[in-house]
């Protein structure tokens, strides 16, 4: 085996910028000089040892720069050394791709510089510039960064509590922590600072950092990000891409050299072409050779696959031909080694193996690093190892077969396009066929050797994808095939993505990157390979096992160690096309690439880290000379690119068809300088920034995978970013160069650039937790430029967001001056107390505070600043007693009454008692908060009026006009003002353990003051309710610190003022407060309390206690009394105490509660209807007719809903309180029914004929016929006859109805002015009669026998009624212009349809012997033959009616014909489909038995451990083994 390594060292780099103060006088306005000297370092030259490898030199754009620094030399100097975890040490063979001298390009006549390309995946040939010295930078791009959302929680105002802690709806929200009005603050958009720079910049000024950064954010990511660079190797394109010389030419012996078809790049370039040549260039890109001649190019024909050897002394090419060549770089004109396709007898007879004649080789590989063993690939699916060497100095080559079987017929000889197979195989042997292969080798690659040694090393592993498996084959120590794979991710969406895959080795490395617990698994050699859209990673390693071997010569046994291949599965994911290459760039990133995309995969998470854009139709497709032969499809090889992609040492090279490029992934680095050499020193401070805190996007190539070494890194850059950017903006030139004039001569505003550079630096510093720059530098910046407010506008922002907390004296001084001076206190207000209050001027503040009663800030201040908590009540207090004396008639300064100022008392006593600062909420410290709760606490419940301050203060006095002070003034104050405010802050102060542990101050004796408070009468009635509803709810929370040491009188005496006030508005308060003393204290009359709590109306509790002592009536009471409950929510409650009644009178209502139910009809009734109706039924169906009778006499549609309910059909689940009713209602009498009967026919007469048939058994039926018939149900009448067994009596009826209907409809139709409504209504009754008639008759037809009923005389009784109203109307004479002749016409039409629908009706029974056709038919046109003479229908008037039926039959039969045929035709198309899918056959779903669900062929390369056949059945519907089969 042999092993090269190049080795070199990696060349020592600055880690930080050297920044000297005394550059900003030398260079002033001159970024770019300023950057350069920046980003300069003193360290030594690179030296990289010349090893094998020529030297990699290249800048990028194909040209030295301008400023004499190369770019990576600059990338270097400023931001630390490259990603030193790159396991090929990039910086060994390159520092970067040079061109040559560009004197040798002359792109034009005059000798200029030949415009240089930059190469991007989706355009070749895009221009680019060389950097150059930039005076004024051009920023276009913005920057990804954090939005910081500036706007802080302003304090919200203590609104009254409508709803607090003592009311009966406690809140559920936390108490309320501030006690300022919000304030709007300015949320316009604002842009990004870089692009103002630019001298086409007219973007307005704005000042608020937060929407600027979203807004910038924003454009960032919907911006393309630069992810590699690209660049054309010009010298290497113009010599592979030059004109091809002319048929003349070639005539007279010009050399073709091609076309490039295929890449190779590991170590040296090389590219084949299809006129058999390969063109070797070094990283200079010198041409160091032309392997091939053109005799042997025109035997072997185009190249499809090359490869260079490890030491880069060989290369090795497969052609389209079958033949694979072996080239000496030292001696290039003729081939070292020929592998020609073997004959067809040599092949057939075994004696040789080989690809056969035309068979396209589609890869080519060197195994591990020797020079004459290759293993090679064709597009028919066979693989050979080949080994070229020599034995005395005679070529003895041995070809060995390792994947796939030779095709088993043989035709027609193939093309000679390429290759003449007469010549190969001799005259008169034929070839196997050429065609399109069915299971080719997509990929294969040997594992390559790494840099550090590796036990796989020693097998030689060659992995072969092809459509159906993975084949991993190991060559030494003999061919052994590893592994078989079967490919298992189902069905591609299309055939090309199933004929899609490739695969790409890394190698052994010495040491990994990344977390420690991967790096033992990243040293192991990784196969990436994908099918289709999926990408899998394996890890290949081995594991030694002890075995014994015996000595044949010495029969001794000895143990050696014997190794075995382990795969491991390591990633999987899916992508959105088909992938096409893979290509790694270092040991964590795997570059896949898909028609449309490039994505860079970091395979230690398995997630993508870059993705961009990627067109894969500009690459050379080496098969799409094979598509003129039909071996590949021209779809198939359009995206045949793998062998134009390779990568090396993290460079991607790709073999366009106009050019030959490559790309570098831009690190971290890269990206930064990027944007310094651009002037976009801002996007490149908030770049850095977002990676130090972890966020920027893309790749992290370069930073250490620890934080606190990528923050080490990072951090220093990103001050020294600051610090150079700060110089530069605030430098003299660019204070008056060209960048602030526009060309309307009227200048430009240049606001936002500052404004920019304020907050991009505050963000850094907030992310590095060090302010010193931008309190210190930054703002003496601003303030010798002037321009300080811009600073402060900014500033403030972050201040306000609490971002910032602490702020230098001096600046706060100026941030508060500056609102002062503008007229905005409120402002200043805001920043006071969002502003630590070390940093606050004492006598500012409370000069301002006071000046325009900045009420919070005034808190904030003699809170924080001066730790005094009680002024702050002091100073509220008097605008209480201003408020109380003189109620809306005081204003405050700033327009909001007193009284509004005066509630801020309450939030803040809420949070200084609960040891919260205020208005924030933040917690106090615990020595701190103590001290206030306690200094409050003792002066709220100061027996007697206090001097404050205690030492030089004056007597805070509460009574009007300095009268006599009472007892507990304050306190009395605040409860005078608002009762229930003040109390609802005792309450949640009451929950802080303070009050546990303090020895002067305790819930107690809180209590004890405010009892004695309400003792007096000076209090209103409404704060003495409050202050007992205090009391009594919070005697059980605190059972141990107030219950045991209060006398069971006095609660019971509170108990007793609870239910005494007659105040409605309270009385749901004072339930609840009773119902909490009542949990802890058991009074000792408890009958008086009851009365007393009936009167008050405390229904719930009398509730409890009724339904403790199982009084139900009471209870009943109670619950019909209660005024919460007058809803149909009381009704389960009534139903409830129902049923417990009952079950206690052995399952029958006690007298009592039926007088009590009865009573309370009137009640249920007007709540809801029908529930009340259930419940009857349920507990006292006897009570039915008592409940109708208490409701409203003209109210009939509410007792039709009550009967409804009962006598109706079933109500859905859950909608009454009564279960299911038998069917025969017993609880319902007869009249009740009745009226049902006459009710319903008025408001749902559409379901009479129903409710009759379900209440047949219970009905008084001539009854309630004459009832049906009074109440216009003529169709109900006739059922109900019919049901009585009287069917020509119902027939006569319905004549009878016929014919009174017919004379009314002609006296409404003759009238005057005839009523559309009365002759509509006449004409509905005649047809319901018509339909009932024809369903009496319908059904005697089919059920009667002839002698019971004459069924041709009932048919003719029921048409003939309907032809006398036909006739007698159609007779009448109207003039057409009149009213009636409309209503004549409806009215016959209507008619008319009626006797139609009859004789179809009749149609359908015809068949039966009782009715003749004919003979009814004349009786009907003559009626005299066979009956009395009466007045004849005329037979014009019957025709049309017969007409109409043909027609109508006519109609229906033109439907049935149109439907067959296409019914017919669905039919045909349907077994047409069918046909073909079974002609077609089917396969086996998943490959399994359809009995035992286990494979049906094993593909993982195992044996048969049984030595058995296996058979397969096959039947119509499945498939089994011979074993399984049913």
């Amino acid at each position: 085996m042999v092993e090269v390594h190049g080795s070199a060292e990696s060349p020592a780099r600055s880690n930080s910028f050297s920044h000297d103060e005394d550059v900003d006088e030398d260079h002033g306005g001159d970024y770019s000089t300023r950057m350069e000297e920046l980003f300069d370092g003193d360290e030594e030259e690179h030296e990289v040892e010349d090893d094998e490898e020529e030297e990699f030199i290249y800048d990028g754009v194909d040209a030295e720069q301008i400023t004499g620094t190369n770019y990576r030399e600059q990338l270097q100097d400023v931001l630390g050394p490259d990603d030193t975890s790159d396991i090929f040490e990039e910086d060994e063979a390159e520092h970067s791709l040079l061109q040559e001298d560009l004197s040798e390009q002359s792109g034009n006549a005059n000798g200029s510089e030949q415009p240089h390309a930059e190469i991007v995946p989706d355009s070749a040939g895009l221009s680019l510039s060389p950097p150059v010295q930039l005076t004024m930078p051009t920023l276009s791009q913005q920057l990804p960064f954090t939005p910081v959302q500036f706007i802080g929680e302003l304090p919200q105002p203590f609104l009254h509590p409508n709803v607090s802690r003592l009311r009966s709806f406690i809140p559920t929200s936390p108490p309320v922590n501030a006690g300022n009005i919000s304030l709007p603050v300015d949320l316009t958009a604002a842009t990004g600072f870089a692009s103002p720079l630019s001298r086409a910049s007219d973007i307005s000024r704005t000042s608020t950092p937060g929407a600027h950064q979203k807004g910038a954010l924003n454009n960032y990511l919907k911006a393309e990000r630069e992810v590699f660079r690209w660049t054309v190797l010009q010298n290497s394109t113009n010599q592979l891409y030059a004109q091809r010389p002319s048929k003349a030419a070639l005539l007279l012996g010009a050399s073709n050299l091609g076309s490039p078809m295929v890449l190779a790049a590991n170590g040296l370039i090389c590219v084949g072409t299809d006129a058999g040549r390969i063109f070797v260039f070094d990283f200079k890109q010198t041409l160091l050779c032309i392997c091939g001649n053109d005799t042997s190019a025109s035997t072997v024909g185009p190249i499809s696959a090359i490869a260079l050897s490890h030491d880069h002394t060989y290369v090795a090419s497969g052609h389209v031909s079958g033949y694979i060549q072996l080239f000496d770089l030292k001696t290039p004109q003729a081939p070292a080694r020929v592998v020609p396709p073997p004959s067809i007898q040599a092949v057939m007879s075994g004696q040789q193996e080989g690809h056969l004649a035309g068979s396209r080789i589609v890869n080519v590989t060197f195994v591990a690093g020797r020079h004459t063993a290759i293993v090679s690939g064709d597009e028919n699916g066979l693989s050979f190892y080949h080994i070229l060497g020599k034995v005395l100095f005679v070529e003895a080559p041995d070809t060995i077969r390792i994947l796939g079987n030779y095709p088993e017929e043989s035709v027609a000889e193939p093309d000679g396009s390429h290759v003449s197979t007469s010549a190969l195989n001799g005259p008169g042997v034929r070839s196997f066929r050429r065609r399109k292969p069915r299971n080719t080798v997509l990929a294969m690659a040997t594992l390559p050797l790494g840099i550090a040694a590796h036990p796989t090393d020693a097998y030689q592993i060659v992995a072969l994808l092809t459509t159906t498996k993975l084949v991993m084959v190991g060559l030494k120590p003999s061919p052994k095939t590893w592994l078989k794979r079967a490919r298992d991710d189902g069905t591609e969406s299309t055939s090309l993505d199933w004929r899609r895959g490739t695969l790409a080795w890394f190698p052994s490395i010495k040491g990994a990157q990344g977390p420690k617990e991967t790096v033992a698994h990243s040293a192991h050699p990784t196969l990436a390979y994908s099918w289709g859209k999926t990408v899998r990673l394996m890890r290949v390693s081995e594991t030694t096992t002890k075995q014994s071997v015996s000595n044949a010569r010495s029969g001794k046994t000895r143990e050696v160690d014997m190794g075995t291949l382990v795969f491991e599965d390591s990633g999987k994911w899916s992508m959105e096309d088909a992938v096409l290459a893979l290509q790694w760039l270092n040991a964590s990133q795997l570059s896949v690439f898909t028609s449309t995309t490039l994505s860079v995969h970091d395979t230690r998470t398995s997630k993508v880290v870059e993705h961009v854009h990627f067109d894969a139709s500009i690459l050379v497709s080496p098969s799409l000379g094979s598509t003129t032969n039909g071996s590949v499809t021209y779809s198939e090889s359009l995206n045949d690119i793998a062998h134009s992609i390779r990568a090396y040492k993290g460079k991607i090279f790709l073999l366009g068809r106009e050019g030959l490029q490559v790309g570098t992934l831009l690190t971290w680095a890269d990206k930064i300088l990027s944007l310094v050499e651009q002037g976009d020193f801002l996007s490149a401070i908030e770049l850095t920034r977002s990676y130090y805190t972890g966020d920027a996007p893309g790749n992290r190539n370069g930073l250490p995978d620890e934080e606190e070494e990528r923050k080490a890194v990072l951090g220093q850059k990103l001050h020294e970013l600051m610090v150079a950017s700060a110089c530069y903006a605030f430098s003299e030139d660019r204070m008056n160069d060209a960048t602030h004039s526009s060309p309307d001569g009227r200048g430009v505003d240049r606001t936002s650039v500052f404004e920019g550079l304020v907050t991009t630096c505050a963000r850094a510093c907030i992310t590095l937790d060090n302010y010193d720059f931008l309190f210190e530098d930054l703002f003496q910046h601003f303030e010798d430029a002037g321009i300080p407010r811009i600073y402060l506008e900014q500033l403030e922002a972050f201040v306000l967001e609490g971002a910032i907390h602490f702020v230098p004296p001096r600046i706060t001084q100026r941030l508060v001056a500056l609102h002062d001076d503008n007229g905005q206190p409120d402002l200043a207000e805001r920043v006071i107390w969002h502003i630590a209050p070390s940093c606050l001027d004492i006598n500012q503040a409370i000069r301002l505070c006071r000046t325009y009663q900045l009420w919070d800030a005034l808190i904030y201040v003699y809170t924080r600043a001066l730790q005094d908590y009680v002024s702050p009540i002091v100073e509220l207090i008097a605008l209480i007693r201003k408020t109380l004396s003189s109620p809306g008639n005081i204003s405050s300064l700033d327009g909001i009454g007193s009284h509004s100022v005066a509630y801020k008392i309450f939030p803040y006593l809420i949070n200084v008692l609960s040891g919260q600062t205020y208005p924030s909420g933040e917690p106090l410290p615990s020595d701190e908060a103590e001290r206030a709760m306690k200094d409050v606490f003792h002066f709220i419940f100061n027996g007697t009026s206090a001097v404050w301050p205690a030492q030089g203060g004056r007597l805070i006095l509460t009574s009007q006009d300095n009268g006599m002070e009472p007892t507990y003034p304050y306190a009395r104050l605040l409860l005078r003002f608002d009762a229930e405010s003040f109390l609802h802050s005792m309450d949640i102060a009451f929950e802080d353990l303070f009050l546990n542990e303090s020895s002067d101050i305790s819930r107690l004796s809180i209590v004890r003051i405010l009892w004695d408070i309400a003792s007096h009468e000076d209090l209103p009635l409404s704060a003495v309710t409050f202050i007992n509803i205090f009391i009594a709810r919070n005697v059980p929370k605190y059972p141990q610190y107030i219950q045991i040491h209060i006398e069971p009188s006095l609660l019971h005496d509170l108990l007793i003022l609870l239910a005494t006030p007659p105040d409605s508005e309270t009385r749901e308060d004072r339930q609840l407060a009773a119902e909490y003393l009542l949990s802890a204290y058991t009074p000792r009359d408890s009958s008086h309390i009851l009365k007393l709590f009936e009167d008050a109306g405390f229904y719930r509790i009398l509730q409890n206690r009724y339904r403790h002592e199982r009084q139900w009536t009471q209870l009943l009471s109670s619950y019909l009394l209660d005024p919460s409950l007058q809803t149909p929510d009381v009704l389960p409650y009534v139903d409830e105490v129902l049923t417990l009644s009952r079950t206690g009178s052995r399952n029958s209502l006690p007298e009592d509660m039926k007088d009590a139910l009865s009573g309370a009809l009137g009640g249920l009734l007007a709540i809801d209807t029908r529930s009340t109706a259930a419940l009857v039924d349920k507990f006292a169906p006897n009570l039915h007719e008592a409940a109708l009778s208490s409701m409203d006499p003209t109210d009939d549609r509410g007792r039709f809903d009550y009967l409804l309910h009962l006598l109706g059909p079933q109500s859905p689940d859950g909608e009454n309180i009564a279960s299911s009713r038998p069917p025969d209602y017993p609880h319902v009498s007869e009249p009740l029914c009745r009226l049902f009967v006459k009710l319903q026919c008025r408001y749902l007469p559409s379901e009479v004929i129903d409710s009759l048939d379900r209440m047949r058994s219970s009905l008084d039926w001539p009854a309630v016929e004459q009832v049906c018939e009074e109440n216009h149900a003529y169709g109900a009448v006739l059922w109900a006859m019919n049901q009585r067994g009287q069917p020509r009596e119902a027939l006569a009826k319905a004549e009878a109805f016929g014919k009174q209907f017919t004379q009314h409809i002609v006296r409404a139709v003759m009238a005057s002015s005839p009523d559309e409504a009365d002759v509509g209504k006449l004409v509905s009754f005649l047809r319901e009669i018509g339909q009932r008639g024809a369903s009496i008759c319908l059904e005697h037809s089919s059920t009667s026998a002839t002698t019971e009923v004459p069924l041709e005389d009932i048919w003719f009784q029921l048409l003939s009624s309907q032809l006398h109203s036909v006739q007698v109307i159609s007779n009448l004479h109207l003039a057409d212009g009149a009213d009636g002749h409309r209503l004549k016409i409806n009215a016959l039409s209507t008619l008319r349809g009626l006797v139609q629908d009859t004789f179809a009706s009749l149609v359908t029974i015809s068949s039966t012997r009782a009715v003749s056709f004919p003979r009814l038919f004349k009786r009907l046109v003559d009626p005299g033959l066979y009956a009395a003479s009466t007045s004849g229908t005329p037979y014009t008037e019957f025709r049309t009616i017969l007409t109409g039926m043909l027609e109508s039959y006519r109609s229906d039969g033109d439907m049935l014909f149109i439907s067959q045929r296409l019914l017919d035709r669905d039919v045909f198309d349907t077994v047409e489909e069918f046909t073909k899918e079974k002609m077609r056959g089917w396969s086996a779903r998943r490959g399994v038995c359809s009995y035992c669900h286990q494979p049906l062929v094993q593909y993982d390369g195992s044996s048969n451990t049984n030595n058995t056949e296996i058979r397969i059945i096959v039947s119509r519907t499945a498939i089994y083994h011979a074993s399984c089969l049913p």
